[in-house]
């Protein structure tokens, strides 16, 4: 029985772009008239994308076929079901590719961690830096973080007592975890941009940032001036042959070390020290109205982008404020990023009309992405149904973090959604906190019900 009222679209391109990716997509366009379908290929070739999808076209698509050898962007088509193949399979078999498409299934989270990998692998300039900084900064929040908490576990006050086993774990979580937050966020800033060159002298800076309460404003400074300024002494310092093995182990650690160091100590530190300690007490003396208003600016910008710059622009400034023991942003910050996935779950549930069958498996595997705090996972959806989910979505994550604020949660760890939440003193106010999660993720399925029309 011929589909008739199936639409496609494809993308082709091979390396040398001349020949095969136009035979491609005629071989593609023949097998769907012959199959009483409509199918528009996008071809990559030496001249440059020709007949380009829209938006348009790809949301009233069924499936998507990408016949290419070289890399193709996927980010635009999440949520749809996908095949990938190499061009040459496209030549041989078109017809069978097309019923293979029909028959795929979204992988929502496969096509979420892809388009992570892409995200990560498209990031330039000083965000690539920052990010590289962060994530090796995570673990170390994470560990120290949890212990702790740990370590209250035994009482409040069991850790103030010097050689408890609480004591030990508090020292632990706290110089060795906490500890270590601020240098390696600057280290591996530095690192991203000189390569390993930049390591000690950015280590150095956030060490010395960390010693003066500098705190994460200082690391990230001290981390750009390091690894930029030995970035330019590796690139001016030419030596003979015989001697450049010296030059990574002995002339631009020192150099580097020594001129960031003698910069953060005599010119960058005091201001850096005296702009984080009028942030530290602006954050604390935050109540009522003004927590409130931080708390909607920090859950929007979760939900813009969905983690892109901006949602990770506010996740740094939590997640950098642990180490100096302010905790309320980063608990608005996690729980604003749980319920774009969360509240469009939702939504499929309540209007399942509202919705095409891959959009409503999409939404179980939205659910699961939720609770782990992995934002992206309402990415499909948004790519799909842009002006109407974003703004749904901002607004749910908007409330989540202002209420999150609003009572006062206090979140210790960086990271881990729903499953770190059980850990005793991990979260403050751990009721109202899930109070505000769901209440933000109501807010989302009823604004995108709202929005969308039903399918028809």
């Amino acid at each position: 029985m011929p589909h008739v009222s199936k639409k496609l679209v494809a993308v082709t391109s091979c390396p040398t772009g001349i020949a095969h990716t136009y035979m491609a997509a005629e071989a593609l366009q023949k097998a769907a008239a012959a199959k009483q379908m409509t199918i528009k290929v996008e071809t990559r070739g030496s001249i440059g994308a020709e007949n380009v999808l829209t938006d348009d076209d790809i949301r009233e698509a069924d499936a998507v076929i990408i016949a290419a050898n070289t890399q193709v962007d996927k980010s635009r088509f999440a949520g749809k079901p996908l095949i990938e193949v190499g061009v040459g399979d496209a030549i041989k078999d078109p017809a069978g590719l097309i019923d293979r498409a029909l028959a795929a299934k979204p992988d929502l989270v496969a096509q979420v961690e892809e388009i992570k990998k892409e995200r990560k692998a498209q990031a330039t300039g000083w965000y690539k830096h920052l990010m590289t900084g962060v994530s090796y900064m995570i673990p170390f929040t994470v560990a120290g973080g949890i212990l702790i908490a740990i370590s209250f576990m035994f009482g409040i006050e069991a850790a103030a007592t010097e050689g408890t086993f609480a004591y030990v774990l508090n020292v632990i979580g706290g110089q060795a975890g906490f500890g270590f937050m601020v240098p390696i966020l600057a280290a591996f800033i530095a690192y991203s941009i000189a390569d390993r060159p930049g390591i000690a002298p950015g280590m150095a800076a956030g060490f010395l940032a960390n010693s003066v309460g500098a705190g994460f404003l200082g690391a990230i400074v001290g981390g750009f001036l390091a690894g930029y300024l030995v970035f330019y002494l590796n690139k001016w310092i030419r030596l003979p042959r015989t001697l450049e093995g010296m030059k990574p182990v002995l002339i631009l650690p020192l150099l580097g070390v020594g001129i960031t160091g003698l910069i953060m100590v005599y010119v960058l530190n005091e201001p850096m020290a005296a702009i984080m300690a009028g942030l530290q007490n602006w954050l604390t003396g935050l109540s009522g109205g003004s927590a409130v208003v931080l708390g909607l600016i920090l859950g929007a910008m979760m939900a813009f982008d969905m983690g892109g710059p901006v949602n990770k622009a506010a996740y740094a400034f939590g997640t950098g404020l642990l180490a100096s023991q302010v905790y309320e942003p980063m608990a608005a910050v996690m729980a604003a990023g749980m319920t774009p996935p969360l509240g469009l779950f939702l939504a499929t549930l309540l209007a399942p009309k509202k919705y095409t069958d891959e959009e409503r498996e999409a939404g179980k595997a939205a659910a699961v992405l939720g609770i782990s705090f992995i934002t992206e996972g309402a990415i499909p959806f948004a790519a799909a149904d842009p002006f109407r989910v974003i703004p749904a979505i901002m607004a749910g994550s908007a409330v989540t973090g202002a209420l999150s604020m609003a009572f006062g949660a206090k979140l210790m760890v960086p990271h881990g959604g729903i499953w770190v939440l059980p850990m005793g003193n991990v979260i403050t106010n751990l009721g109202l906190y899930l109070v505000a999660i769901a209440i933000g993720t109501v807010v989302t399925a009823l604004v995108v019900n709202l929005l969308k029309p039903n399918k028809e």
